[in-house]
């Protein structure tokens, strides 16, 4: 079986690309050291370890370097650990795959605890829209949900600095810091330009949340992330019993503003509504190594209660490949609107000094055979909820999705 957490295999949209500046490689060279300030003395290089498997000589890298530490104007500026990770950032950038990215060990951190569903920030789920940064969803009850940011909203400008052309993650960079300080973010929405004033906070995000409405159990899931599986094991016991004891009619699978996460925690999900073998998803790869199936390889808890999927646009990736699942084997309807629509699959690897990189190995597809990257899942029943204005937060008695759902589930 394959190993999917070292590495990970992973679908997030939250962390979505690294690029920096410059192009470079993980090399060194000796070089005059009496050419560069005092700091720079102490920046470890050795000399060139590239494979030869291209002709490629370095001395253009190292002459830049050089000349930027002779005439650049702000001395202060030139730490040359900054600029090493940010030439590794631009050599990976060159790839041109919004999902390959590498990661400083800051950066990775965060990454990391994306998944752990713990950090300081404003509380929105950041993913790209045609090549722009945009809000897949506030977090319930974050200082972005309370300061009015929406789904789909665009982020042009961070503290009055333009967005435009900044990488995923450089964004998320910006947006994150300390719990107590602030950040503006000027936002497009509806062809207006909107500006908010946010104070961080710490985020606590649950993957797994259990409600009740009208005798259906409702489950929310956040993310596919580290402690996925363990608490979606604890509230199906729960689930489980209710349906033994015909205490519930039916249940509800909220994915809607899920960004994705591990592919093992999607499949592990899936497995809980469909029999022994059956398609999960495909691993596809654009060279002539055989596609991956993964099938449900456990005995799920709940093969026959009456299911419905609720997805928006910000369901993304890990999701969708659970929506998709359940659709394709007619397990469960959907409802809401189209999906994300990411369906590349990275690996997670840990570098040296805490850094990372991840890489887009592979494709993913439905059972039923669809690539849905760029595309998205359309709901069987679609169904949109309004918004007002400055508002993000759907009181239950206003969210048609939901009551959608609890009326399809019941049929």
């Amino acid at each position: 079986m394959f190993d999917f957490r070292k590495p990970a295999n992973i679908l997030l949209t939250i962390t979505a690309i690294l690029v920096l500046f410059g192009l470079g490689f993980n090399v060194g060279r000796q070089y005059d050291e009496g050419k560069f300030e005092a700091k720079f003395k102490n920046f470890k290089t050795t000399p060139s370890i590239y494979s030869g498997k291209a002709d490629i000589d370095f001395s253009l890298f190292w002459d830049v370097w050089d000349r930027l530490d002779q005439r650049f104007v702000s001395k202060d500026r030139l730490d040359p650990q900054t600029m090493y990770y940010g030439a590794i950032k631009g050599m990976v950038a060159a790839l041109d795959d919004p999902y390959t990215f590498f990661l400083t060990p800051n950066e990775n951190k965060q990454s990391k605890d994306d998944l752990g569903g713990l950090f300081e920030g404003i509380g929105a789920q950041l993913g790209l829209k045609e090549g722009r940064i945009a809000v897949i969803a506030p977090i319930k009850s974050s200082p972005a949900e309370r300061a009015g940011i929406q789904s789909g909203d665009i982020i042009i400008k961070v503290n009055n600095e333009s967005t435009s052309d900044w990488p995923l993650q450089k964004a998320v960079s910006k947006i994150r810091g300390p719990k107590g300080t602030k950040v503006v973010l000027t936002i497009f929405r509806s062809g207006e330009e909107k500006t908010f004033s946010i104070i961080r906070d710490e985020i606590k995000v649950p993957s797994v949340e259990l409600d009740h409405k009208n005798d259906i159990a409702i489950i929310k899931l956040n993310r596919f992330g580290d402690d996925t599986n363990s608490e979606w094991d604890k509230h199906i016991v729960e689930v489980s019993n209710e349906w033994k004891a015909n205490k519930i009619k039916g249940m509800i699978l909220d994915v809607r503003d899920n960004p994705g996460g591990f592919l093992q925690s999607a499949i592990y999900i899936s497995s809980e509504f469909l029999p022994r073998g059956v398609v999960v998803v495909r691993q596809e790869y654009k060279d002539k190594r055989k596609a991956q199936i993964f099938n449900v390889d456990r005995d799920g808890k709940l093969l026959d209660i009456p299911l419905v999927v609720l997805i928006n646009n910000g369901s993304a990736s890990a999701s969708e490949i659970v929506s998709g699942a359940l659709r394709d084997h007619k397990r469960a309807r959907l409802v809401g609107v189209k999906s994300f629509g990411k369906g590349s699959i990275q690996e997670a690897l840990d570098l040296t000094g805490g850094s990372g990189l991840h890489v887009t190995i592979a494709k993913w597809v439905l059972p039923n055979g669809d690539w849905i990257n760029g595309k998205g899942i359309t709901p069987d029943i679609k169904v949109d909820n309004e918004k007002s204005d400055g508002k993000n937060t759907l009181a239950k008695d206003k969210d048609a999705q939901l009551d959608k759902a609890l009326e399809t589930v019941l049929k």
